[in-house]
């Protein structure tokens, strides 16, 4: 019994160079995980950015809105005052 189960010095290189192979298998993984992950890191940032220039622009456009509704009250005023005299 003992002979069958002997380990010799063949069957651990074996599992030597298994172990090796699978050691290398997990680099490239990880290597392109890390590229991935790279990626996805970047386009949060632009992602970001873009949301930032949006969020800018929106002011922006409130800002004119509220410009174009101040002038708009005040010709109405205008318009009330003169249908007032006549």
């Amino acid at each position: 019994m003992s002979d069958e189960r002997s380990i010799t010095l063949e069957f651990i290189a074996e599992q030597m160079r298994r172990m090796m192979s699978e050691i290398r298998i997990m680099r490239d993984d990880i290597t392109v995980i890390a590229a991935s992950m790279r990626r996805i890191d970047n386009n949060y940032d632009r992602l970001e950015n873009s949301m930032q220039m949006l969020r800018s622009e929106m002011r922006e456009m409130r800002a004119e809105l509220r410009a174009m509704q101040a002038q708009h009250d005040r010709t109405a005023t205008r318009v009330r005052d003169l249908e007032d005299r006549f």
